[in-house]
């Protein structure tokens, strides 16, 4: 049965909705696809629906090709497993946590390592029954802050997931690879560019771990990748530090009068004016170390101080901080936070003083000193004197401070080397659509998922988590494809094959038109018949743009002749086919 405009349960809109900030939020919602809840939550239509079930349909495809078995787990957990590997905890205000009437703890779960991991531990026990790999299209609840763009960042979203099973080292690389190539061919079916890059784990934990990001300037990520080929998240780059220099035979550190010079370039301007070099050249930013004060927020409630010095031509990159100190938050230091030491003096703020050191060293301040790894023994900075109004010159890294560690919290720049040595790196922005993880035996070993090997000895499983964003994929492959009047499906997705229009009162017309409908039906293709009868064919043209359907039969006045137009959305081009042909010119 041909699928009815006239009866289909489906209304587009004529104005952009005011919360949309992304055309795919903007298109999704006018065409009829999805429906607002609340921030961050949708409701699926019957068009919508139509086109994530094709792009599952080709995820599903490949994980049976990659020798995955499907299962599915509900949404609604007990706690206790997320307890058991630390991560209820870990993921903090971003999971939803709730209780039932008996006071019993639950989660909506944000990803389900724990209870896969407790079903293989319910049914296998021998390395006879390993390799393993299953996986599940299932919605995931995480409790965004800031919810945005529609579908790309939403606090339910559809993903699947997978998870590999083995009990070698060599297994798990043979899985994560099946898994990796899988993805491959997945995105490469549905016409997406990606690409991979190094990154970090996160509160998954694991070792390796990387992500296939889509380049595209809504994105929210930033990667980093040189001519070489390097490429990698900048939460996962990691700086190439410079060799450390000799300390013998530098000068002694001087403290100068600095007045009104708390921005870096005040301090610079300052330098070069009333302090200038001995060889002649220009102090510049880079020669500065900026000192910059953070608080951690712990699980527990807790706040932390701590100060990260970085050179002056850098800024701190609170997304590459927040790895460093996860599982706690980071924000700017407050002015509370400041009262509580008064030996931080804003704007002037340094790891030495005359008194003797202050930051660093393990300092009596009790607020740990942090170092970016260029700031290396034997380099010599412009920083503050922990005096208003005055800055150290000269102070040597080793010699006359030493931090109590390094910290990769420094911004990425254009330009700099990339750690491999494949020349220097560009930025890019992307958006994630899949990411896999060697998680090794984190989850088996808190869980207790064990096999017996070809001794006769319990060893403990090794594992692999794969996710693909199924709803995030959909609203990027709308953002890719359509113009000023509405979407432009790919075939792949699209949610009918044809869009038939029939316009005009003639009942000729929609008799031509039924006949074309099912002519198309036999051959096998999915339809969508536009045979409202009082809906002008201005109306029904603006429809079939906006909803996007990638070919469009318009059965019109031609009827009298025996032709109807054939209107190809992605080109624009529109021919005149003979009414009894149409299905013939379809493959």
């Amino acid at each position: 049965m041909p699928t009815r405009l006239s009866s289909y349960f489906l209304r587009t809109l004529r104005e952009d909705p005011s919360d949309a900030e992304v055309a795919s939020h903007v298109l999704l919602v006018r065409a009829g696809y999805i429906r607002r809840q609340a921030p961050g939550i949708f409701a699926w239509l019957p068009l919508g629906l139509r086109v994530k079930a094709k792009i599952e349909a080709i995820v599903r495809d490949e994980m049976a090709a990659a020798g995955a078995f499907e299962v599915h787990f509900p949404a609604l957990l007990p706690k206790e497993p997320y307890e058991i590997t630390g991560r209820y905890d870990e993921y903090g205000p971003g999971m939803f946590r709730l209780n039932d009437r008996k006071d019993a703890g639950l989660v909506l779960a944000p990803t389900h390592e724990e209870v896969f991991t407790l079903l293989v531990k319910d049914l296998y026990n021998s390395y006879k029954d390993l390799p393993l790999t299953i996986f599940q299209i299932q919605d995931k609840y995480r409790d965004e802050a800031r919810p945005r763009a529609g579908l790309l960042r939403g606090r339910e979203f559809t993903m699947k997931d997978a998870y590999s099973f083995d009990y070698t080292d060599a297994g798990l690389d043979a899985s994560y690879q099946a898994q990796r190539d899988a993805y491959e061919r997945i995105f490469t079916r549905l016409g997406l560019e990606y690409v991979i890059v190094k990154a970090d784990a996160g509160a998954m934990g694991g070792s390796k771990s990387e992500e296939f990001l889509h380049p595209t300037p809504v994105g929210e990520d930033t990667f980093v990748r040189s001519a070489g080929g390097y490429a990698a998240n900048v939460e996962a780059f990691t700086t190439l530090a410079p060799d450390a220099k000799p300390l013998e035979g530098l000068p002694a550190a001087e403290v100068h009068d600095t007045p009104d010079t708390p921005t870096i370039q005040s301090l610079v301007d300052a330098a070069n004016a009333d302090h200038p070099r001995a060889d002649g050249s220009a102090w510049t930013a880079a020669d500065t170390l900026k000192n910059v004060v953070l608080t951690l927020v712990h699980l527990d409630g807790t706040r932390e101080l701590v100060v990260i010095g970085l050179p002056g031509d850098r800024e701190v990159d609170l997304k590459r901080a927040e790895v460093a100190f996860a599982p706690a938050e980071v924000e700017a230091a407050n002015e509370a936070d400041f009262a509580k030491h008064p030996g931080l003096v804003k704007g002037y703020i340094g790891p030495w003083s005359t008194g003797g050191a202050v930051l660093g060293d393990g300092s009596s301040t009790g607020i740990r000193y942090l170092v970016d790894p260029r700031v290396v023994d034997g380099t010599q900075w412009i920083t503050g004197a922990n005096v208003p109004g005055e800055h150290v010159f000269g102070l040597v890294a080793g010699r006359d401070f030493v931090a109590d560690g390094t910290i990769e919290a420094a911004e990425v720049l254009a330009g700099d080397p990339a750690p491999d040595g494949s020349g220097p790196v560009e930025l890019a922005r992307g958006m994630e659509i899949g990411h896999v993880f060697q998680l090794g035996r984190k989850y088996a070993e808190a869980l207790g998922l064990k096999v017996l090997d070809e001794n006769g000895k319990l060893v403990t499983v090794t594992m692999g988590s794969y996710g693909i964003g199924v709803t995030r994929i959909l609203a990027i492959i709308a953002e890719l494809n359509n113009d000023d009047k509405g979407l432009i499906w790919p075939p792949t997705v699209a949610p009918f094959d044809v869009h038939v229009i029939a316009t005009g009162k003639d009942p000729a017309i929609y008799e031509a038109a039924e006949r074309v409908v099912l002519d198309l039906e036999a051959k096998g293709l999915d339809v969508l018949f536009d045979d409202r009868p009082k809906v002008s064919p201005g109306v029904k043209f603006g429809d079939a743009e906006l909803i996007g359907v990638p070919t469009i039969v318009i059965v019109g006045r031609g009827v009298a002749d025996g032709v109807v137009e054939l209107w190809d959305r992605r080109s624009g081009e529109r021919t005149q086919v003979a009414l009894d042909a149409v299905a013939a010119s379809f493959r």
